[in-house]
């Protein structure tokens, strides 16, 4: 695991509870929700920095995001993982802002369905929730499955994100 030179964090209220943004100084490291500890994203315990402008950004824009005023990040990250999770990961990076797509959908755009069980264990160890976006995966049948933040977080995001979706003119 990679050492941190600054690993700083700031606790926010949202609508999915509060949540701690954790930065480096190269960019967002985590986002942890309620009552997690640091164990699912292996991080060390960070010292809090209500001031750090990585935070700050992030801070603002999870606001706009959750007042349906945003519907993309650009918010410089820094995340450490195998190469396997970094390409799902980066692969959430693609799926579009209100739409979802299955772990088998991530498995075929990675080019081999038999990784599908992996997809699902990287999603797990997703340090980045909300801007790398694991709540748009579900089940083969749209069924809400697997979510570090829990199942009623996972609607209310996609519900969040589905009310701002345009509707499909035929």
């Amino acid at each position: 695991m990679k050492e941190y030179k600054q690993l700083v964090f700031k606790d926010i209220p949202s609508p999915v509870g509060e949540i701690k943004l954790i930065a480096t100084d190269l960019g967002l490291a985590a986002i942890l929700w309620e009552g997690e500890d640091y164990q699912r994203t292996k991080l060390p315990v960070p010292e809090r920095d209500d001031s750090n402008p990585i935070l700050l950004q992030t801070a603002s824009q999870l606001a706009e995001y959750f007042e349906k005023k945003r519907t993309a990040f650009d918010i410089p990250l820094d995340f450490h993982g195998t190469d396997f999770q970094m390409s799902v990961w980066n692969a959430l990076l693609k799926i579009p802002y209100g739409a979802t797509k299955t772990y088998g959908d991530i498995a075929r755009l990675l080019g081999d369905i038999k990784t599908v069980r992996a997809v699902g264990g990287a999603l797990n160890k997703n340090p980045i929730s909300i801007i790398v976006p694991c709540h748009r995966v579900v089940g083969t049948t749209g069924k809400l499955v697997g979510f570090a933040g829990g199942l009623r977080n996972k609607s209310l995001l996609l519900d969040l994100e589905s009310s701002l979706r345009t509707p499909m003119l035929f």
